[in-house]
């Protein structure tokens, strides 16, 4: 097995296997350096022979084991750590994956990053660091913070979770509601990691949304209902559905414009279609991610790029900016504007949103001001802003598509 085919298991399991970790040592650090070590231990191994049938369970045993070890090193032993050595050795024939529902390890995680306790920018952080895999300089880059700072911030989480004795668990249901809403953000947040990757070669990773997706339909059965989880599923679904489109075989990003409709899930899109509706048919309030739901029914619905019902989705854009006013939405309102009232009247819009300091750090910003521009024909602009657009990213579909937009306005 080649190194890389190594690298995309790890990528594909550490999030699940930490969650894992987490649950057996009660503890974010241990665990996180226990389970290093299992990569370690498979880096050396895994090229030599056949990986095993189920690589998760594997590297859950060896950072198991690790973590005893660890433990065993120091040099003096309280009574507390004599304890958790126990109680990891009776975990040690504990299966990897409970059987129950709300027993879901991953799930669990979410619940303890989303704590009441924590504000919510720290409940981000710690889903970036830990569920999603992030760096430490990857998750401050997204805050606008020094890694040393954010490495700061991070530890802080860490030492509340333990030292007030937060429970790593899915709570009771009477107090599962109230938390609801911070859970499906980070779900969300999973989600978009895996449409878009904050950094590096790949445009997107697929381990991470068909994660957020799986944690999806578990809170919808877990509680059925609730428009914004089926509002959820039904986004990530109908988003998850044109990934096939999404790039070339090369990995260079194929705009919506230009995505070959044939190659969308179709399946995928009549489950997201249904869920819609019946997101929107709950009663009570709109709920945010039902209406953005139904934005991505309407891309979903087009026969063709040209086809699509522009005023509708602005429309609808305008309907969320009520509910749950953004400068986000404000610009994807502005993109969806662009197609109805023309790229004039959508870069008044964005440079408005622009000059109250709402977007101020957003890496696409500049982006979106470049494609206004070009279509406006101000091609020195345009320049300059897919210029800031490259410094602002990591990911090198993006840059390699911004690189391509200027070579075509030469």
């Amino acid at each position: 097995m080649t190194l890389s085919e190594i690298d995309k298991i790890f990528r594909d399991e550490a999030g699940r296997a930490l969650a894992t970790l987490i649950r057996l040592v009660g503890d974010f650090d241990l665990a996180e350096d226990a389970l290093q070590d299992a990569f370690a231990v498979a880096l050396e191994r895994w090229p030599a022979c056949e990986v095993p049938d189920n690589a998760r369970a594997w590297l859950v045993n060896v950072a198991r084991h690790k973590a005893i070890d660890r433990i065993r090193r120091q040099a003096v032993f309280r009574g507390k750590e004599q304890a958790l050595v126990h109680e990891l050795e009776l975990n040690a024939q504990a299966p990897v994956e409970p059987p129950a529902m709300v027993d879901d390890d991953m799930l669990r995680l979410i619940f303890t990053c989303c704590h009441p306790a924590f504000a919510p920018e720290v409940q981000v952080a710690l889903t970036l660091r830990t569920v999603c895999g992030l760096s430490t300089a990857q998750v401050a880059r997204a805050f606008l913070v020094t890694e040393e700072a954010m490495g700061q911030r991070l530890v802080r989480a860490k030492q509340k979770i333990r030292l007030a004795g937060i429970p790593y668990e899915v709570p009771e249901r009477d107090t599962l509601v109230p938390r609801l809403e911070g859970v499906l953000a980070v779900i969300y947040l999973v989600f978009t990691e895996g449409y878009v990757a904050t950094s590096g070669a790949d445009l997107m990773r697929p381990d991470l949304a068909a994660e957020a997706i799986r944690l999806g339909r578990l809170l919808d059965r877990l509680l059925p209902d609730r428009a914004g989880i089926k509002g959820l599923l039904a986004l990530m679904l109908l988003h998850d559905a044109r990934r096939a489109g999404r790039q070339t075989a090369a990995g260079d990003i194929v705009l919506l414009e230009e995505q070959d409709r044939s190659r969308w899930d179709h399946a995928q899109i009549e489950e997201g279609l249904r869920l819609v509706d019946d997101a929107l048919r709950v009663p009570g309030r709109p709920q945010p991610y039902a209406v953005q739901a139904a934005i991505a029914a309407l891309h979903a619905r087009a026969p063709s790029y040209e086809q699509t019902d522009w005023p509708q989705i602005a429309g609808l854009y305008e309907v969320l900016l009520r509910i749950n006013p953004s400068p986000v939405i404000e610009l994807n309102h502005a993109a969806a504007v662009s197609m109805v009232d023309g790229p004039a009247r959508a870069l008044d819009l964005v440079d408005a949103t622009t000059a109250r300091g709402g977007l101020r750090g957003y890496e696409l910003l500049p982006a979106v001001r470049a494609d206004l521009l070009r279509r406006l024909g101000r091609n020195e602009e345009a320049r300059e802003a897919y210029r800031a657009a490259t410094e602002a990213t990591q990911l090198k579909p993006l840059r390699r598509l911004y690189a391509r937009r200027m070579r075509e306005m030469e």
